[in-house]
Order: C-alpha cells, then structure tokens, then sequence
C-alpha cells in the first residue's frame, strides 16, 4: 500500500506543485487549504504523514499540531517560510517531527519525508509484534508509560510528553548511567541528524528536568556531562504488560 500523504498549504501553486512533487513518487496524495479542510480529511481518511505551513487562514499550523500530538503513528513535517527559532522550537515541542524551512530542496524534502514515513512502519511493526503492550517504565519512585506517553510523578501529578520528549526519555531509560551525546538524542528525537547550532535537544532536556526538578527527591535524575551529553543516573525497572520487571541499574 502507498504511504497516504496531506499537504496542508493555502498557497495554490506550492499546494500543486508537492502534490506533484509526491505523487510522481508514489504516494497517494490529499491536499487542503486550510485546517478546516485537513480536519475533515483526517475524519474520513486514515493519513500517514502531514506536510503543513505555519501561516494558515483561520488556526495556524502550530494551533493545529496539538491534533497530532497524541498519534504516534502520524508523522507530521512543517514546510514554511518562518525561521525564527522560537517557532521552529515551539513547532518540534508540540509534535512536530521536522521543520523545514522554504524555499526547499526537493530531493532534501523527498529523503527526509521518506526516512520519517520508514521510521512510522517501525513503530507499527513493534507495535504489531508486541500486540500493542504497554511498556512501563519505573524509576525513582517515577512512572513513564509508552501507550500514553505520560510521565508520572511520586505523588500522582501527570505530565503527557510530546513525541520528541518521549523518547528522549525512551533513551535515556533504555540506557541508564550511559552518556548520550546530542547527535545520538536528536536522531532518536527527530530522526534526523544535528545541525550547526541546533538547541532542540537541550530545550527539550531543560523542559523534562524541569518535571523532576519540582520534586526535591530528584531534581538531578538527567545530569550534563560536559562537552559530551547527557546522563541518566537513576535506576530502572521495565514492565511490559503480563510479564516480570527487568531491573536495569545504573552505572
């Protein structure tokens, strides 16, 4: 089956030209103008991948990336002509899995939209071979669930992480007391490589810490290692669904 792509671009000649730009590859292309429209389309039709702008009539692209935070398995690309860092950062908090700023190559485009719907498919076929169990993550009286992507303080209070955070986290749990570098983080976060004077990695670290920080019995659980990472440096326990905790103490 073709990946089923939705470019959401109020700008005709943009919208028709990725919708060609697409389709000579193979995939199965909707378009719309605005988010009024990429909603209806989302209701009737099951999508893989979104290409949206930022500037848009009506909600903008960022007010529309909050429908995409809670899918895991919808990619979702921003192709737009704002390059303040703030909205980049703001787009990747929310969801976003790239943000690509026009104009575009369109090789750079096809390869990245491609390696995003690859990275999709893995996450479907885990999913499949795991019969969608729940992992659990626990750790210094913490609780990270992958069904709902929800991180759980000692005292009950919850925190629903975006995709990006999530597995930051995801790695950092599947790897305590080792040292992961940015380029290591990124490519788990965003599936793509660090770029010069990329932050989005220590942004997404500071609003993680920030959860832990409120709670004065771990306030150090992701540590900086200097000129080389970062480091979690609690101990872990995973639970899959019906089965026994695999202890994974730190180093």
């Amino acid at each position: 089956m073709s990946a089923r792509l939705l470019i959401v671009e109020d700008e005709v000649v943009t919208r028709n030209t990725l919708t060609r730009l697409f389709q000579e590859e193979g995939y199965d292309v909707y378009d719309a103008a605005d988010g009024m429209q990429m909603q209806r389309i989302m209701a009737r039709q099951q999508v893989d991948l979104v290409i949206m702008d930022v500037n848009l009539p009506g909600k903008s692209g960022i007010e529309l990336a909050e429908n995409f935070r809670e899918n895991e398995n919808v990619g979702l690309v921003f192709l737009t002509g704002r390059d303040a860092e703030d909205d980049r950062l703001l787009a990747l908090e929310l969801g976003a899995d790239d943000y690509i700023i026009k104009p575009y190559n369109p090789k750079e485009l096809l390869m990245r939209v491609r390696n995003l719907y690859r990275r999709i498919e893995a996450i479907k076929n885990q999913q499949k071979a795991i019969g969608h169990d729940s992992i659990v993550y626990e750790f210094n009286d913490w609780r990270l669930e992958s069904d709902s992507r929800c991180l759980f303080s000692p005292d009950g209070k919850m925190f629903r992480l975006p995709k990006s955070e999530y597995r930051a986290m995801e790695l950092f749990l599947t790897n305590p007391g080792k040292i992961l570098d940015r380029e290591t983080l990124v490519k788990k976060m965003l599936d793509r490589d660090l770029r010069p004077n990329d932050r989005t990695v220590d942004v997404a670290i500071r609003r993680i810490r920030r959860h832990f920080e409120a709670d004065s019995q771990s306030p150090n659980l992701i540590t900086t290692i200097h000129g080389e990472g970062y480091r979690f440096v609690g101990e872990v326990q995973v639970r899959h669904l019906d089965q026994p905790s695999l202890n994974s103490p730190s180093l």
